[in-house]
């Protein structure tokens, strides 16, 4: 029927089953009630065939209410890593944040629209649901990557389907799941069989739990004949602004605290998070025993090989550049490898047209004016081939793949400060998503970071040990360094390059009856 015939009430009533579908998909992926991912879609069909003809402009509007839902809910923390980057509190960072959770929403509302077409055409749920979910997440232009794969990060069985097509295969295992509890749905209101949507959701699904308990083994095996390292971590626990009032006193808990580490044995490596150093550091610095690895509280330098976040400023074609820098020493204190942050925050490390317009720094003051930087290479020292993945660039998946693709790194490690986000769902949601690199490319990761959540991450996607959102510890773990690329290295996201084709196809051919 035509949405027009229907009654004002059933409308709205419809409009609430797109709200039921974004809280659904928030609480899934924002929330981690991993679940509710594989019926989160089912309002999305419920909706197509409850209104076969609706018109484009109903079915976007439909979408873009059940994605401004889903990250409301799932992204609420931008209110206050807006508070902390603009200066500005109240209501002012609601309209920013609410500006970016409608935006955010456009890709569920894209997914609606390529389903409906598709499936107008003729095309099977199946096949129009995980081909629109393939083509928004891959193509759609998101400043945080969303992926419905990322509700499972807690259940390592399911992620290691990753090491062979990244997220987007996991995503399109648990589409394919949604679209086969729909079409039984369907089948029990009178609907012709499904066997072949049962037949193909079931095969992924034992699929990827075979692979998952396979795999698992595997590395675990690999990992057991592997070279390890000691590896140890700080957290100091200081807010942004705490930071910048005191940076002493962060510099000083960072030797503290690590002093306490290289007192229980020696280590490998030490990590400090991004920004643990506050004060420039100059091209040319030869080391740095003397103004990072001690200070007047602790006069003898660190003795262990250390990697920690901090500034940098060269000059670059005759002009003064300013750099997010990750830098390397051995246990002598001399600097052996630098990394400059290439993905920058935008709103926190720069403006966007804030170099066309120059007045837009004025009005958000607490923003950086960082230029990125323009390598990937790996960070090496002794055995150790260390990627390192500055603030949320390890939630990109095709930039970690280049990095590890590159170098053929043995660890990765990520450096990051979330105090921005205060105490909400962020920190775990970047520890989620961070969670996928590790399996991805089969390497353990370390996070360090200023506030939480601090943790390492082994081979295969399970968290070893953690240091909860402002919590002051440190931790210690003995790592083993892989480094045989996997399926995905070498491939990348190819159920992305088959997938948004054949929605193209699916929603774009001729009408059957037409």
């Amino acid at each position: 029927m035509e949405s027009a015939d229907l009654s004002p009430r059933r409308r709205w009533a419809h409009v609430g089953v797109a709200v039921l579908g974004g809280v659904l998909q928030s609480l899934a992926q924002g929330f981690s009630y991993w679940p509710l991912a594989f019926v989160c879609f089912l309002p999305m069909f419920w909706l197509q065939e409850a209104e076969p003809k609706a018109r484009t402009q109903r079915i976007l509007a439909l979408g873009l209410v059940h994605g401004t839902v889903c990250f409301t809910g799932g992204y609420y923390w931008l209110v206050a890593m807006l508070e902390n980057f603009s200066g500005y509190e109240g209501l002012p960072n609601w309209g920013f944040a609410s500006v970016f959770f409608v935006y955010q929403g456009v890709q569920q509302m894209l997914l609606y629209w390529l389903y409906a077409r598709a499936r107008r055409r003729g095309a099977p749920v199946a096949l129009a649901a995980v081909g629109s979910l393939m083509a928004v997440e891959w193509l759609f232009p998101a400043l945080f990557p969303s992926f419905l794969a990322t509700s499972l990060h807690n259940l390592p069985i399911f992620l290691q389907v990753v090491d062979l097509g990244g997220p987007m295969l996991l995503s399109a295992v648990m589409m394919a799941a949604n679209a086969a509890l729909f079409e039984a749905y369907r089948v029990r209101h009178g609907a012709p069989q499904a066997r072949r949507t049962w037949g193909v959701a079931a095969f992924g699904l034992v699929f990827t739990l075979a692979y998952g308990a396979y795999r698992v083994a595997e590395v675990d095996a690999r990992a057991a004949d592997a070279e390890t390292v000691h590896v140890g971590m700080v957290q100091v626990n200081m807010g942004i602004f705490e930071k910048r009032e005191d940076p002493f006193e962060g510099h000083r808990r960072h030797l503290q605290q690590s002093r306490q580490l290289l007192a229980r044995g020696d280590l490998d490596l030490l990590v400090w998070p991004e920004s643990a150093y506050t004060y420039f550091l100059r091209e040319g610095t030869p080391d740095v025993r003397r103004t990072v690895l001690s200070s007047p509280d602790f006069p003898e330098p660190l003795e262990a090989p250390t990697l920690f976040g901090g500034l940098s400023r060269r000059r670059v074609q005759g002009e003064g550049r300013s750099y997010n820098t990750a830098f390397l020493t051995n246990a002598r204190g001399e600097i052996v490898g630098t990394y400059d942050k290439t993905y920058l925050l935008a709103f926190g490390e720069y403006l966007p047209l804030g170099d066309v317009f120059p007045i837009l720094y004025e009005w958000s003051p607490n923003t950086g004016r960082f230029t990125p930087g323009d390598h990937v290479r790996a960070l090496a020292h002794g055995s150790m081939r260390i990627t390192t993945l500055v603030c949320y660039e390890d939630v990109l998946p095709a930039f970690t793949r280049r990095a590890v693709a590159e170098n053929t790194p043995n660890l990765l490690a990520n450096i990051t400060n979330d105090a921005w986000f205060g105490d909400t769902r962020e920190p775990w949601i970047h520890l989620a998503l961070a969670k996928f690199r590790a399996v991805e490319h089969h390497r353990a990761l370390v996070r360090a970071t200023n506030s939480g959540v601090s943790a390492f991450v082994d081979p295969v996607g399970r968290t070893l040990d953690t240091i909860a959102v402002g919590e002051r510890d440190q931790l210690v773990a003995e790592l083993p360094l892989l480094d045989e690329n996997t399926v995905y290295t070498s491939l990348g996201d190819w159920p992305a390059y088959l997938g948004a084709p054949l929605i193209a196809f699916l929603a774009f051919r001729r009408r059957r009856d037409a």
